[in-house]
Formats: C-alpha cells, sequence, structure tokens
C-alpha cells in the first residue's frame, strides 16, 4: 500500500476509496475534452475528512480537485492527483422563512435549490444552461452565470455567506460572528496581506480602471480580483475571491445565496434578422427594454435545429447571413407582462425583421423555443464524424462591438477549416459561446487546434479587449491565456493570492493559472467509435442526476467511457480481464436499464441500449438455450414463479423475512406474495368493450393482503361499464420486456409478435381500446409497434386508459388522507407523468411526489439480483408519518418502494377502485 493510500485508510472507508484502474479511469473524466487519471478517488462526506485530507495531500505533496458534477466543460474538475468527489452528505438545504435567503451544501444540484425555493416564488441568481445537473460547489467555484442572470445575478453578486475550508485546514463561516472573529485572531497575517493588496490596487488608478473595465461584461477568465475592489473587510475580499477560483484557492463547504424572483408570467419570441448587424443592432436597443434574455443565433445555429417540432415557423428557406434573437420577458402579474411585450414590439419596430414579430404566451410554446435554443450545442455533437470531440468556447465582448466580433468569428472559423462551427450566446451581456468539432487523434489536428485558438485569443484581447472566459471558467484550455488577457501586473496580482492561500500548490494546480504555455494542448481526451448506439456521447453529464446507479457503480456517462477505453484497447490487440470482470458488475449487472438517460440527454442516448447489447455479446448457449424454453413455455414459467414465491411466504414465516432476506442475499422482500389468479375473467356481452392485458408481473406478484390487481382492474371496470376482452391463452404471453432486457433479443421479439397478433385478433383489428396494466410492457410493446411498417395498435398505459376512459364514467368520493405517487421510468417514458397525477389529485386533495426519487431502481429482476441497486436508488425516499398509502403503474417498482418506504405501494388502480363509489 503507497503511503497516499495508507494515509487515507486512517480516516477514510474502504468503500468510499477508489483505487481500481477501471473506475478511476471512468472519474478521469469530465464535460470538457481533457482527461486526467486520478491517482485515487475519494468520496468525502465531512468537513473533518476534507481537514485530514488537506493535512495529508500538505504533508505528501500531491495535488488535490474536488468534483460536485463534473460538468465543468474547460477542465476544471479533472486531476492526476486526488480527486475528491462530494457525498450525499453535502446536499443540505436551508430556505429562510422568506425565501430571500438559502443555504445550500456544495453536492446540491441547481435545480433542486429551486425547487426549494418555488413556493416562495425565488430562485438562485445564476441560471447556467446545465442547472438541472450541475451542482452548487461547481456553480460558485465557476461564477457560472447562465442566459438570464446576465452580471448583476451571478454568484458574485448575489453571495451571501460562506463556509469554506483553506487548504492549511482551517474553517471560516462568514455568516457566524464567532468564527470571523477566530478567523480573525488565527489568520491575522493573511488578512493583513489581502488588506494590503486591496489598499495597492485602490491607489492604481490605472489597475483599478483595468479591473473595473474588465468586470463590465461577463468575466470568468483569472481570479475575481474586482473584490479588492468592492470590499474593504479583509474576509468579504477573501470569500469573493473563491467566487469563481475553481477549487485552487479553497473548499466551499456551504454557499449562502440572496436569492431573486421568479417572476410567474413569461413570454417568449424567435425574431428573424436578415444579418447579424440588424440583429446586433436590436440586441443594443433591447439592453434598455424590459427582457429578461436575448439569445442570439447565427444562420449556422438556426441550420442546425431547423428541423425540430415546434418551431413557430420553417426555418430552411433563410438566406445565409439571417440571424435569430429569442427574446424572453416576465413580469409578476399578466397586466405588467403585456406592457411590456408592448413596449418590446414598438421597439422592434423600428428594425426591420423577415417574419412578423410574435410573442408566445402559452407555457409550452415557449418552453419548446428554449428547448430548441438549448439544442443547438447538441446539435453539433449528433453529427460529428467519429472520433472527434465537441468544444465549446465561451468569450464576451462590448456589445457595441458584437456584430462585428461576431463577422470575425465566423471568418476565422472558415480560414481554419471548422465549417460545422455555429455561434449563439448570451447577446444582452456579449456573451458568444461557439461550438465546433475536433479531432486530436493527430499531430496535425492538434497542431490546427492551437493555431484556430491563438488567432480567436488575440482576435478577443487584442482587437475588442473582450474576455476569454465570459461564464465557463478559465479551466485548463484558458489558464496560458490569462496574461494575455489580463497583462502582467494584474496577473502577477492573481499570482500573490494563490502563494498567499495555497503556498504548497496543491489545490487544483494548472487550472486558472499555468505558466506552460501549451497545457492546454495536453492531456487531451480521446474519443474512440464504440457502438453506434452510444458515439455522439459528449460526456456531458447531464445524464447523472437520473440514474439510479451514479454513485453506486457507474452512471451512464462512466458506461460509455469505460466501454470507450475497453473496446479501443481490444482494438489495439490488447488482453483486458480485469477490465472486463470490473466492467461486467460495474456496468452491466447494476444498470436498471431505465432509459431516463435519454430524457434528457442533449443527443438522445439511451445508454441501458448499449447496454442490453452487451448482455447479448456475453449470453452463452446454454442460457440462450433456457431462454427460449422459458418464452416457449410462459405460462409454466409464470406458474413456476408464483410456486417459488408461495415456498418463499412459507419459508419466511417460519424463519421470518429478515432471516430470509440474508439468507438470500436481499433477493426476499417482505412484500412478497404470489398472485392467487392468473389472469381476470372475461366479461359477458356488455356493449362496450375494451382489450385488457395483464403483464407477468401482475400474474406472479400478488398482494399481502387483499385483491390481486387482475380482479381490482375488472371489479373497476364493472363500475365504469366497459366489457372486458382478454387476449387468447394470455398466461403464455408477454411483450418479451424480460428477455430483451437480457440482450435475447429474438426471443423478445418472438413473444412481442406473437402478443401483437393476439392483441390484434381481440381488438377485431385495433378497433377496441387495448390498455395493459404494467408501463414497462406498454412501453415495450410501443416500441415493438413503432418499429413495425403495417402494423398499429391503439395500445394505452392503464395510467393513460383510466384518465381517457374512466374518470367521465366514475363517481369518484376523493380522501382527505395524503398519498404518495410514483412515476416510473416507463411512465416517464411514455408521458404519462401529467395523467397519472391527475388520477391521483381526483383521488386525494394531498397527493406526494417525492421529487428525489427519479428510477427506482428495480429493473425487472435487478431488485432481485442486485438488491444494492434498489438501495441506493430509494435511499432519499421519505415521506411523511401522516402518508400511509402509495401508488404506481408497475408491480415490481412498488415491491422495492413497499419495503423502502414502510408502507404499501399499489398500483393506481387500487386507489381509483376504493374511491369509484
Amino acid at each position: 500500500m503507497t503511503p497516499l493510500l495508507h494515509g487515507l485508510a486512517r480516516f477514510i472507508p474502504a468503500e468510499r476509496m477508489v483505487t481500481d484502474p477501471l473506475r478511476r479511469l471512468a472519474y478521469g473524466t469530465d464535460a470538457s475534452f481533457y482527461r486526467l487519471i486520478p491517482e485515487v478517488v475519494v468520496i468525502v462526506d465531512s468537513e473533518a475528512e476534507i481537514q485530514a485530507l488537506l493535512a495529508l495531500a500538505r504533508d505528501l505533496g500531491k495535488p488535490v480537485t474536488f468534483r460536485a458534477a463534473g460538468t465543468s466543460l474547460s477542465g476544471q474538475a479533472v486531476t492526476d492527483g486526488i480527486l475528491a468527489v462530494l457525498g450525499d452528505a453535502w446536499r443540505q438545504v436551508k430556505v429562510s422563512p422568506d425565501g430571500r435567503l438559502i443555504h445550500l451544501g456544495p453536492a446540491v444540484v441547481g435545480a433542486e435549490a429551486n425547487r426549494k425555493l418555488a413556493p416562495f416564488g425565488r430562485k438562485i441568481g445564476p441560471d447556467p444552461a446545465s442547472i438541472a445537473t450541475c451542482k452548487i460547489g461547481g456553480i460558485a467555484a465557476n461564477n457560472a452565470s447562465g442566459m438570464c442572470c446576465g452580471t448583476a445575478q451571478n454568484s458574485y453578486k448575489t453571495l451571501a455567506g460562506l463556509r469554506l475550508i483553506l487548504a492549511d485546514g482551517t474553517v471560516l463561516d462568514s455568516s457566524d460572528p464567532y468564527s470571523r472573529a477566530a478567523f480573525t485572531a488565527s489568520h491575522a497575517s493573511l488578512l493583513a496581506a489581502l488588506g494590503a493588496m486591496a489598499d495597492r490596487v485602490q491607489a492604481d488608478p490605472l489597475l483599478s480602471a483595468r479591473i473595473r473595465k474588465k468586470f463590465q461584461i461577463k468575466n470568468t477568465t483569472g481570479y475575481s480580483l474586482n473584490a479588492l475592489l468592492d470590499f474593504t473587510d479583509p474576509i468579504d475580499i477573501l470569500t469573493h475571491l473563491m467566487v469563481g477560483s475553481e477549487g485552487t484557492l479553497g473548499f466551499m463547504a456551504r454557499v449562502s445565496y440572496h436569492t431573486v424572483e421568479e417572476h410567474a408570467h413569461k413570454s417568449s419570441a424567435l425574431v428573424i434578422f436578415r444579418d447579424m448587424e440588424s440583429a446586433c443592432q436590436a440586441v443594443i436597443a433591447l439592453k434598455e427594454a424590459p427582457v429578461a434574455a436575448v439569445e442570439l443565433m447565427d444562420r449556422a445555429a438556426l441550420r442546425s435545429v431547423e428541423n425540430q417540432p415546434g418551431l413557430p415557423f420553417p426555418l430552411a428557406g433563410l438566406a445565409g447571413g439571417a440571424t435569430a434573437l429569442l427574446i424572453e420577458t416576465r413580469a409578476s402579474d399578466p397586466g405588467a407582462l403585456d406592457d411590456q411585450i408592448a413596449a418590446i414590439e414598438t421597439l422592434l419596430a423600428e428594425h426591420a425583421t423577415l417574419l412578423p414579430v410574435a410573442f408566445q404566451r402559452d407555457p409550452k410554446a415557449c418552453d419548446t423555443l428554449w428547448k430548441i435554443r438549448k439544442g443547438t450545442f447538441p446539435a453539433v455533437g449528433a453529427i460529428r464524424p467519429l472520433g472527434t470531440t465537441v468544444i465549446i468556447e465561451d468569450v464576451a465582448f462590448p456589445i457595441a462591438s458584437l456584430a462585428a466580433a461576431t463577422l470575425d468569428l465566423q471568418a476565422l472559423f472558415e480560414r481554419h477549416g471548422y465549417h460545422e462551427a455555429i455561434i449563439f450566446g448570451h447577446a444582452l451581456e456579449g456573451n458568444l459561446h461557439f461550438v465546433f468539432t475536433q479531432d486530436f487523434s493527430t499531430p496535425a489536428e492538434v497542431e490546427r487546434y492551437a493555431r484556430f485558438m491563438d488567432e480567436v485569443c488575440h482576435l478577443v484581447v487584442d482587437k475588442y479587449d473582450g474576455s476569454l472566459k465570459a461564464e465557463h471558467g478559465t479551466g485548463r484550455n484558458m489558464a496560458p491565456f490569462v496574461e494575455l488577457e489580463w497583462g502582467k501586473e494584474a496577473t502577477a496580482l492573481m499570482w500573490e493570492i494563490k502563494q498567499l492561500l495555497d503556498p504548497r500548490g496543491i489545490l487544483n494546480p494548472g487550472v486558472v493559472l499555468n505558466g506552460d504555455p501549451e497545457a492546454h494542448l495536453r492531456h487531451l481526451k480521446p474519443m474512440p467509435a464504440v457502438h453506434s448506439l452510444v458515439d455522439r456521447c459528449i460526456e456531458c453529464g447531464f445524464c447523472e442526476p437520473q440514474c439510479p446507479s451514479a454513485g453506486l457503480t457507474f452512471s451512464p456517462r462512466q458506461r460509455i467511457v469505460a466501454s470507450r477505453h475497453i473496446h479501443a484497447r481490444q482494438e489495439a490487440g490488447e488482453a483486458v480481464p480485469e477490465l472486463e470482470s470490473a466492467y461486467r458488475y460495474q456496468g452491466m449487472d447494476t444498470c436498471a436499464g431505465c432509459g431516463l438517460c435519454s430524457t434528457v440527454c442533449p443527443v438522445g442516448i439511451e445508454t441501458g441500449a448499449l447496454i442490453r447489447e452487451q448482455r447479448a455479446g456475453s449470453i452463452g448457449s446454454v442460457a440462450r438455450f433456457l431462454g427460449r424454453q422459458a418464452a416457449e413455455h410462459y405460462a409454466a414459467t409464470t406458474a413456476l414463479a408464483r410456486w417459488s414465491l408461495g415456498a418463499g411466504k412459507l419459508a419466511a414465516a417460519a424463519l421470518g423475512h429478515a432471516a430470509l432476506g440474508k439468507l438470500s442475499g436481499g433477493a426476499w422482500r417482505p412484500s412478497l406474495a404470489p398472485a392467487r389468479h392468473s389472469a381476470p375473467v372475461p366479461a359477458g356481452s356488455l356493449p362496450e368493450q375494451v382489450v385488457y392485458f395483464s403483464g407477468c408481473a401482475g400474474r406472479m406478484f400478488g398482494e399481502t393482503e387483499g385483491d390481486d390487481l387482475p380482479t381490482v382492474i375488472r371489479r373497476l371496470l364493472d363500475k365504469a361499464g366497459l366489457g372486458v376482452r382478454l387476449p387468447r391463452e394470455q398466461n403464455g404471453l408477454c411483450c418479451g420486456q424480460p428477455f430483451h432486457s437480457k440482450g435475447l433479443f429474438d426471443t423478445a421479439t418472438a413473444k412481442a409478435r406473437e402478443l401483437a397478433e393476439a392483441l390484434a385478433d381481440a381488438s377485431e383489428g385495433g378497433r377496441l381500446p387495448i390498455f395493459f396494466d404494467a408501463s414497462p410492457c406498454t412501453l415495450r410493446m410501443r416500441q415493438y409497434l413503432a418499429a413495425q411498417p403495417d402494423a398499429a395498435l391503439p395500445i394505452q398505459d392503464f395510467g393513460e386508459f383510466a384518465h381517457d376512459h374512466l374518470l367521465t364514467r366514475l363517481k369518484l368520493q376523493p380522501r382527505a388522507e395524503p398519498v404518495a405517487l410514483h412515476v416510473n421510468c416507463s411512465a416517464r417514458r411514455l408521458g404519462e407523468a401529467d395523467k397519472l397525477l391527475a388520477l391521483a389529485q381526483a383521488c386525494s386533495r394531498h397527493v406526494i411526489v417525492p421529487p428525489e426519487v427519479k428510477c427506482c431502481g428495480f429493473g425487472g429482476d435487478r431488485g432481485f439480483a442486485v438488491p444494492e441497486l434498489n438501495d441506493h436508488a430509494l435511499r432519499d425516499l421519505q415521506l411523511p408519518e401522516s402518508c400511509r398509502e402509495g401508488y404506481s403503474s408497475n408491480r415490481t417498482c412498488e415491491l422495492g418502494l413497499s419495503d423502502h418506504s414502510g408502507i404499501p405501494y399499489r398500483s393506481i388502480a387500487y386507489l381509483l377502485d376504493g374511491c369509484a363509489k
């Protein structure tokens, strides 16, 4: 054991130390185009662990990098030293009674902070595009801003307090007078040095003017030198220097923000101008208008999204220089919004537009427009050549120079051969993002990139005195250019700050400041092809908050990173049995295959599809034979499952549930019971009939008490006056999902085809409505039928069917008691969430949807095979004591939810049946 690992073992449990090559590789990736493999990854959960870690790093001279979400675009969250990843303990949230102040742990996702503030009509100021994924630690460490916050509502401007840990291990809580007093006594020399530094800067009119001018526009290049002008108290100077310091000056253990208003009423318009000059002239005028955001998109950016649905008008025929502005205005009441729209329209009437200006007020229409704008970046990633990476750069110009600067950038793209490059950005702040694809596999391509970036930097600085980094943080790719932008004197001041706060140089070295002029060309990340299903992945990490296994084993991003690496080494003729063995559990066994990653992926990748392909490649002939036998004798298979459950119930009665759970490796659960009936009884000759298919989970897993699901649904249909038709030989039918999830694709297809034929027969060729009682089965059959050119059956999930066909037929008596609702991953992907919620709200006046739970992690049989996945996915499930019932739309999900919540979860059909009189 190395001295580092030996030292860590004294205060970090073994399960929170990552030392194996595959997981270190997976953690060696952030959203940037850099890769460094950490010597060790440590999941840290307390301030004491951070302090001990820093002491060890100082003693051994090891660099330490802190990571929150790893969505950094400039290489701030990778290291070849110690990577300290924030664990769940850093997710504390405390909101003041009026919502005007919020205290956040660094591992809180930005969108979660806003969810906590929503009841107050407030939000945090920063609004980066990655807010649903990035975490507070990264938001503050990079001084991230976004589309609407500008320079007035970023972390620097809205900071209310900071609890930080310095490189020497000292804790300072700027909101606590006792902590401030203690720090003033213990670190008098440090504070005196900061005070003297501020005095020097304030006494230098040229340097002061330079700093003020640099921060009139968005700027995250280098350190926040404006703190030396904006504050006189050295502690306030220190805390504001931390903002934007990217983990190079200390660790932020808690961030407190002054919140800002979240307006209830919004309206957006996509406005098209004939050229860039016309659009930018309108931007200058809009600077004084009541607008919250103005997003610019050049013709190439518009071309990348012109085929997306929901556009208010076609974009394909626009001329080559056409430029769009996406404008949003917000207000507290509808009347004020009307006035603001009128003012903006009057202003725009003075500027020639290619199409009439039309503001959208419908929230869904506005949301569509913003999704289209946000889709510009991934649109480039989706079409990039194999092996290339997507680079997004982030510069800012004085707004008066915006048009000329944009045209200059476009000329640079052409000169260096980046013909696919697009430009978009936050026009009100002169902040442009440009996106292009880059191959780093050959020296010639690296040299092309180097020449291009050198010209970009000189263009931004020498011609326009702009910012090389406006909101993405300096990172590794701009650290060598800090002096170019700031000059020698200001850069020397930054080095002085770094030396003062981190004299040993252990905190994220090479980031923000770097003496190597070619540092941005080192440690470039390879992007080898592995499979067409995931080759478009840009490793942004947006998928990770949705994934039930993230933090337990691999996230979707990490599965792709690991797969790329293993495949590349295999293609090179290397044998990698250790990596393959490690990947089987980390990547394959613990993937729930829920598909939620695809719902947030910028390029629509479902990593579970890759995992199913990999499972298919690892299946032996015996397993394939057994799979076929189970499918061909499916009625007997489900009967055997019911018998096994009955035997388990007898064993649990004799041994106890806990003992049987241990003996079975966690597979046995107290909520398990065999179904009493294998299928519902068909109805008689009622005039209106529907076709009901009971999924195999409902035919195998019953309730510990009360009627099974098919009986309840039959009773509910009776109350609604609907007759039931069943597919022929239902007990032997299956949608194929159990086989598809294991990679037995041929067997799965055969079962789906068999079921489709039976459903077509029972529904008279699709004339009658068809519904399933399990969301995964519905999703699977819809996907199968979508791939069949001549198949068109009107299949609905039970929640959709009940919402559309039963609510108007049933007389419901809502209950006062609260109920919990879990919208499982298949229901989410079916777009059923709103209808399930409407059903629950029709039956209860208080419906609780725990926002911290996405996929439950049961994943079909994963909850039995790897129960730790279900445990991990539901670790945050909390319900008030008054809530005694839970509902969902898939039996295996309900089993896991029941065991982890302490209350019974059942199909939402039970809730409807209980309220229908």
